[in-house]
Formats: structure tokens, C-alpha cells, sequence
């Protein structure tokens, strides 16, 4: 089953590069569950290359760290901060292309660590690039007090 994530944040003052509607040299990214997957679909442009027609591998991490970012969101519910990411680029992604997915899955939860795997997919569906990341996880409470999570987990789902 595939359900799209509603972007609690993004109010007209949100400007998160990566998943932010509102700013306009962002990634604009869009968020759906599927199953145990976290999962967004991006189109390149020429400005987030590195050498010309490659996807720069900074974009690469930053795709890799946003949707872990969403996956601990919906996976663990509650927010948190990454405090280590590892990438492994496999191969190049070149630009242009139709699309390119970024799927993330919760590892597990131990005490206030979160992980997280994630990969990276061209159109083709051929594996590009793949991460792990730990993130320091907010207890539920602060998390809502400081408005980095909603004070209701169904506020990501549409109705």
C-alpha cells in the first residue's frame, strides 16, 4: 500500500532545501509509505550537477539524509537530528533522466538512536548510491514542544 505524506511543515516561512514547496532553488520533495519504505521521487536539473551531466554527490547525500530524515518521522515517530551519515556511491547518476527514488527504512531503535538505512535509485531502477545514518532521536514530548513534530502523528496523512 502506497500513502502519501502530507508535509506538516511546510508553512510559508519553511525553508528546508530538501522538502520545503517554498523555496525555489530547493529539491521540493514529496514523501509517500510504502510498506516498511519511506520513499520520494526526484527529477534532476542541470544546477545540482557536479560535472556537467552528473548529479553532484553532495545532492546525492543530501537525498539519502532527507529521506531518513522522513523515515524517522513516520518509522520511529518522533523527530530527530543525524549524527553520522555514511554514503556509498555505486554509480554514477547522470542527468538528465525521468526520475530518480530514494527509498529509506527504519534499521531499528536503541534507547535514543535511531538508524536508518537508505538507497538511491536512477530511473532504471539500477542502485546509484546507499547510506546508513544514526540519528539522535527527540523524546516525543520536546519534539512537540519545539514544533519539530506535530502534536498528532495522523497530521501526515491526508484524510
Amino acid at each position: 500500500m502506497r500513502r502519501k505524506i502530507k508535509n506538516v511543515f511546510a508553512v510559508t516561512n519553511y525553508h528546508c532545501i530538501a522538502c520545503s514547496p517554498h523555496n525555489p532553488i530547493g529539491l521540493n520533495l514529496t514523501f509517500f509509505e510504502e510498506d516498511n519504505h519511506i520513499t520520494a521521487d526526484w527529477v534532476p536539473q542541470t544546477q545540482f550537477e557536479g560535472y556537467p551531466g552528473i548529479v553532484h554527490g553532495g545532492i546525492q547525500a543530501l537525498l539519502l539524509d532527507e529521506i531518513s530524515a522522513w523515515t524517522i518521522y513516520i518509522k520511529a515517530k518522533t523527530a530527530g537530528v543525524t549524527s553520522r551519515l555514511s554514503v556509498k556511491y555505486k554509480k554514477e547518476v547522470v542527468n538528465p533522466q525521468s526520475k530518480i527514488t530514494v527509498k529509506g527504512e527504519l534499521v531499528e531503535i536503541k534507547r535514543n538512536l535511531g538508524f536508518v538505512k537508505a538507497a538511491l535509485f536512477n530511473e532504471n531502477g539500477e542502485l546509484c548510491a546507499e547510506s546508513e545514518s544514526t540519528f539522535f532521536l527527540f523524546p516525543l514530548e520536546k519534539a512537540v514542544e519545539t514544533g519539530v513534530y506535530p502534536k498528532d502523528y495522523n497530521q501526515f496523512f491526508e484524510e
